[in-house]
C-alpha cells in the first residue's frame, strides 16, 4: 500500500488507469506513479474487464440486509472467494465485507443479523427541564446549592490570586492592583 494520502479517483482517472493497464503497465508501476492501492486497482480492472466502461462508474450505496450479508460471508468462507472477487460479484465495497467477516468469525451468523441503530443514543443531550413548578422548600434548597457552588468558586479564585501575588513578591515584583 502506498504511504501517500488517499485520493479520490473520478471516472476519467479510472479510465486512464485501465488504458495504462491495457497498454502494458503493471499494477505496481501504476501504484508507484499515482498512489493507488493495489487491491482497489485490481477491483477496477476486473469490473472493467467484466462490464467495460460502465463498470468504472461509482455505484450507489448498497443497503445490505441479513440475507445478502449471509450469502456473501458464506460464499467467501465455503468457496474461498477473495474480498475483491466478492465485491465484484455482489456489489458492496471491500471494507463492509471485511467488517461482516470479522463479525461472522467472532459471533457467527446471528451477529450479522443484529442491526446497529443509527444516530445518537437515547439519553444523550441536555436533561429535560421540569415543567411542574417547584415547592417553596425545593426552590430554597436549589438556591442554597447554587450559592454554595458560587461561594466555593470565589474561594478558589481568591486562593489562586493570593498564590500568584505571593509568587510575584518572592521574585521581587509588585502584584497588580486589579
Amino acid at each position: 500500500m502506498s504511504s501517500r494520502k488517499s485520493k479520490k479517483h473520478d471516472y476519467t482517472d479510472r479510465l486512464k488507469y485501465m488504458r495504462l493497464l491495457e497498454s502494458g503497465w503493471t499494477f505496481r508501476s501504476i501504484r508507484a506513479r499515482y498512489g493507488i492501492d493495489d487491491t482497489q486497482l485490481k477491483v477496477w480492472w476486473e469490473k472493467y474487464q467484466q462490464y467495460g466502461k460502465a463498470g468504472l462508474h461509482k455505484s450507489g450505496n448498497i443497503k445490505a440486509d441479513f440475507a445478502l450479508k449471509k450469502k456473501i460471508v458464506l460464499d467467501i468462507a465455503e468457496n474461498h472467494l477473495t474480498l475483491h472477487a466478492a465485491s465484484i460479484k455482489y456489489g458492496p465495497s471491500i471494507s463492509p465485507i471485511k467488517a461482516w467477516l470479522r463479525i461472522y468469525r467472532s459471533e457467527g451468523l446471528p451477529g450479522l443479523e443484529r442491526v446497529k441503530k443509527r444516530g445518537r443514543p437515547l439519553g444523550m443531550g441536555r436533561p429535560k427541564k421540569n415543567s411542574k413548578p417547584l415547592t417553596e422548600l425545593e426552590r430554597l434548597r436549589k438556591e442554597n446549592q447554587e450559592l454554595k457552588t458560587e461561594n466555593a468558586l470565589l474561594k478558589k479564585v481568591r486562593a489562586l490570586v493570593e498564590e500568584r501575588n505571593a509568587r510575584l513578591r518572592a521574585i521581587g515584583q509588585e502584584p497588580s492592583k486589579n
